[in-house]
């Protein structure tokens, strides 16, 4: 550790490429600070776009299965994550199929999220299930200028329930679910997104489909017991998880549709998708709870335990984010480390100004460093650090403020990245729009 940096105390330890060791004693000092472990642990990032992230993401998880970690969920489908879950543990198929189907916001491309599929597989292989790593999505299917039709999704859920209950046998069983599904076109348009009056969100035939789904889901519950016994309770879990991203592609639907002013618009699909991630870990925390606590990664927007703010089409977006929601009903079960950078070949990121929290941590010797968040507080004193703003909207990239540093646990900040894991320059980063 070098003793020029003013926030070098706050160090639970820093890196350089092969610092695994390090890590797992770094990862340690973390959870021995806390009078609580975490049953969820968020590890944010302040960009999709860099791949380093994702590569310490990997060794990040590798250590933490010693902490009795057997999960981890990626901003991304829930429905699509299913996929991947089967295929890490064991199913068939191959790994190009997995990583081409398995992942929305096209992050099956990246190189990190390849490797980190490829590695489960492996771990998984010959381990008992109370062993094995699953993975899971925690997002909404929907992308930042789209958002599709509930179709498949319902239509899958009602396939399900007709097979072992019998087309008469449940709430509407013969319902006309194709003509008011009607055009998927009118759905997924762009001009949904941009525009209430193009949303059918708010047409007779999505209210009623709406009703169907949420009636669907509580026959789903209520004969649990007869169609866990006819398939699984696998089975029974897959129909529920389409049945509840039906609805909650629903409930975005009628968030597009509601014409209030743009900004208070985005504002609310942006609450609205989030309390969705929200909806979707506790699914994922249903079915994890008594075999140990699940890595969380994603955006420092959606997991940042206070209110997130976006620069949006020339507009301030706000809402609360899922880890602000979490935090409150999970208290100190929910743990938030905010991803920090300081260059980026990737993104064409220079080094960062003076003045910054990047331009002081970039002094703190390694690679990437995890730090106290409560600690590099008090080491910053009444020193005022500077918002860096050298930085382009296509980049998706949120600096360090001293809001995420008051409401996160820990900063793990990566001070230089070249094209791929640190240390390296050649990994590709993969694809990406940059959203959120």
């Amino acid at each position: 550790m070098t003793s020029t940096s003013p926030l070098a105390p706050a160090l639970h330890g820093s890196f350089g490429p092969e610092g695994g060791r390090r890590l797992a004693a770094a990862l340690s000092a973390f959870f021995e600070a806390r009078e609580t472990p975490p049953e969820i642990l968020a590890f944010g990032e302040p960009t999709h776009l860099e791949p380093a992230f994702g590569y310490v993401r990997n060794r990040m998880l590798r250590e933490l299965v010693g902490h009795g970690f057997r999960s981890v969920a990626l901003e991304s489908d829930r429905v699509a994550a299913l996929r991947v879950d089967a295929f890490v543990r064991g199913g068939t198929g191959t790994l190009d199929q997995v990583m081409a189907e398995g992942f929305s916001h096209d992050f099956g491309r990246f190189d990190a999220n390849r490797e980190l599929v490829a590695w489960l597989r492996a771990y998984n292989d010959g381990r008992p299930d109370g062993e094995q790593v699953a993975f899971h999505g925690f997002d909404a299917p929907v992308e930042t200028m789209s958002a599709p039709a509930p179709r498949a999704l319902l239509l899958d859920l009602h396939r399900y329930l007709t097979e072992h209950l019998g087309p008469d046998g449940f709430l509407h069983g013969r319902a006309d679910l194709e003509r008011l599904l009607g055009d998927d076109e009118r759905w997924s348009a762009t001009a949904a997104v941009l525009a209430a009056e193009h949303s059918p969100g708010a047409s007779a035939e999505a209210s009623a489909l709406r009703g169907i789904t949420d009636d669907l889901l509580v026959t789903l519950n209520a004969q649990a017991p007869r169609l866990v016994a006819a398939t699984s309770l696998a089975d029974w879990r897959r129909a529920r998880t389409h049945g509840r991203a039906a609805m909650g592609l629903l409930r975005y639907h009628a968030q597009l549709a509601d014409p209030a002013a743009p900004a208070e618009r985005l504002s609310r699909m942006s609450a609205v998708r989030d309390a969705l991630m929200v909806e979707n870990l506790h699914g994922i925390r249903d079915g994890e709870r008594d075999r140990g606590p699940t890595l969380v990664c994603g955006h420092n927007a959606h997991l940042r335990r206070d209110r997130s703010s976006l620069r949006m089409g020339g507009m301030d977006v706000v809402w609360f984010g899922a880890g602000a929601v979490l935090a409150t009903l999970v208290g100190d079960g929910y743990a938030f480390v905010a991803g920090s950078l300081g260059r980026s070949v990737t993104l064409g990121l220079d080094e960062p100004p003076a003045g910054t929290y990047e331009g002081a941590l970039r002094r703190v010797s390694g690679e990437y460093a995890l730090l106290d968040a409560r600690r590099l507080l008090e080491a910053a004193g009444d020193t005022s650090y500077g918002v860096r703003e050298d930085v382009r909207p296509e980049q998706g990239y949120a600096p360090l403020d001293d809001a995420t540093l008051r409401h996160c646990d820990a900063v793990l900040h990566i001070a230089a990245a070249g094209r791929g894991r640190p240390g390296e320059e050649g990994a590709g980063a993969g694809a990406g729009d940059g959203a959120v």
